[in-house]
């Protein structure tokens, strides 16, 4: 058995930028602290989602470059490997972009999001291309929000080329007169969990699911094992960190290699 562990970063909305480099520099301490072999975030939690409910400055280019810095220096300290939701400009284009750090501090590489949904499209740019990442005996991938729960090729993708692991990280708060589950994949909410389970089942790998911590959220941060039965959940609306250990020889992606294409 190859057990890895991973932990999610279930962290608030930051009430301004320089809040969510602080967040995730203590998150990341904190993971390290608890000897995770890999931390990952919310998509673009730094700054912070450019949700209409939320009031995030225009992306700024100097920000970005040190608030990369700080959580580079905050990975090679803690000694972990962060996969950090943000955003990136790509000339005077704006990405929703997962940023990998190695455990040294140094960046492995991005992921963009390349299915945007609609609500995005006048604020961002999407991406054009996929690829996996390797940390020690780890491999994995994203579908990040939108491109894991109506999508199913986006995780398929990444587990085809080996990836035990696909992390969606996403932003999904309550909605005014919204159903507020206090259990996962509850029959009366939304479907977004149960499609978490599906990508897993599906495709015979672990999906880890993450989002912000806020009150009402239809989702919470969970992980799903490779049969698309659930692993753990982190209860609705509680700040912290899911950590969890995987056994990685389960992930076999056998059901992701029948398929044909993608």
């Amino acid at each position: 058995m190859s057990t890895y562990r991973i932990a999610l970063a279930n962290l608030p909305f930051p009430a301004t930028p320089d809040e969510s480099v602080a967040l995730a520099e203590a998150a990341i301490a904190r993971a390290g602290e608890q000897r995770a072999g890999l931390i990952c975030f919310p998509e673009c939690y730094v700054p912070g989602y450019r949700a209409p409910t939320r009031a995030v400055p225009p992306p700024d280019r100097a920000f970005l470059t040190r608030a990369w810095k700080a959580i580079s220096a905050a990975a090679a300290k803690a000694d972990i490997t962060v996969a950090l939701g943000t955003g990136r400009f790509v000339q005077d284009d704006v990405r929703i972009t997962m940023l990998v750090f190695g455990r040294d501090g140094s960046i492995s590489g991005v992921q963009d999001k390349v299915q945007l949904d609609p609500s995005e499209e006048s604020l961002f740019v999407a991406g054009d291309e996929r690829r996996v990442f390797q940390t020690g005996p780890l491999t994995f991938g994203f579908a990040i929000c939108h491109e894991g729960w109506r999508y199913p090729e986006t995780a398929r993708w990444a587990a085809r080329r080996g990836a035990q692991v696909v992390f969606i990280p996403h932003f999904h708060e309550a909605e005014p007169g919204s159903y507020r589950p206090t259990t996962f994949a509850d029959p009366a909410s939304s479907f977004h969990e149960k499609a978490i389970l599906c990508r897993a089942a599906e495709n015979t790998c672990w999906v880890a699911a993450v989002n912000f911590a806020s009150d009402g959220s239809p989702t919470t941060s969970a992980i799903a094992r490779p049969d698309g039965t659930l692993h753990s959940y982190q209860p609705y609306g509680q700040a912290g960190l899911l950590v969890a250990d995987l056994d990685l020889g389960l992930a076999t992606g056998l059901l992701a290699s029948r398929c044909r294409t993608y």
